[in-house]
């Protein structure tokens, strides 16, 4: 299966010489720092004019092994609640990336309720705005692409305490790159307020904590599927250090301080 480009031209640039400049300043560091080896990431998914900056400042800070997980939302009410791609290729502006079929199989082996679903990925970006990151940082990977579109907590736990199992039976080094975007649409200052109550959570690796937190202050973080799915992982690997990165709002942009949606790029080391 090809799965070709659902948003490009819109979230990111469609010409390949632009996209690829647009990558290298957004992933080109203000400080020059020795890249660090994490086992997780969390990064936005916005249009790269709002969070490529705060995804980049996370991109250029860590070193990107060859195998790579990617955990997205499932936006859009159609496919599988867990989805899973296990063969061929994602197409963006800057070529085609590969579907690692062998970690993937591994992944649904250890993970039952992930299904093979097409549908769950056809339109969506969550996943799609990573790759071009990737191509350009980390030419010559393979990845595996999963996308959330339930908050049933036993079912997302139990899918990290899977990709724990992979992760640790594997030789090789595997990244999961967690993509979401905070809090939506509220005025600025309630966004960062409400988006800090999250990232303490994320910071204290906290899957529970980040689910009750979330759902009590009403929070709408699209990625909280994703992220809990992480967490657990990140637990279960023994995982005891976050950082972030990087915050910020669209607002930070547009000037528009009424309606904003805030982006947090994190490590998990």
């Amino acid at each position: 299966m090809l799965r070709l480009p659902a948003v490009a031209g819109q979230f990111y640039p469609g010409n390949p010489k632009e996209l690829s400049s647009v990558v290298q300043k957004y992933a080109t560091s203000s400080e020059a720092r020795e890249k660090v080896t994490v086992r997780a990431c969390l990064v936005p998914h916005a249009g790269y004019m709002y969070s490529g900056c705060v995804a980049g400042a996370v991109f250029s800070r860590i070193s990107l092994p060859q195998k790579i997980l990617i955990i997205g939302v499932r936006h859009y009410p159609r496919g599988e609640e867990l989805a899973i791609l296990s063969e061929g290729a994602w197409r963006t502006p800057l070529g085609d990336a590969p579907i690692d079929s062998a970690l993937a199989a591994r992944f649904r082996a250890e993970c039952p309720a992930l299904q093979e679903d097409r549908v769950a990925h056809s339109r969506e970006h969550s996943l799609e705005v990573q790759l071009p990151f990737l191509q350009v940082l980390a030419p010559g990977f393979s990845f595996v692409p999963i996308a959330v579109g339930t908050l049933q907590l036993e079912e997302l736990v139990e899918t990290g305490k899977g990709i724990a199992k992979v992760l640790t039976e594997s030789p090789e080094e595997i990244l999961i790159v967690t993509s979401s975007d905070m809090n939506h649409y509220e005025d600025d200052a309630t966004t960062r307020r409400k988006d800090h109550q999250a990232i303490n959570c994320l910071l204290h690796l906290d899957p529970q904590a980040l689910y009750e937190t979330c759902r009590d202050h009403n929070i709408t973080m699209c990625g909280l599927g994703p992220a809990i799915v992480m967490l657990t992982a990140m637990r279960c690997l023994g995982v005891e250090h976050a950082e972030l990165v990087r915050y910020g709002t669209s607002g930070d942009i547009s000037g528009e301080r009424d309606a904003v949606v805030g982006y947090a790029g994190m490590t998990f080391a």
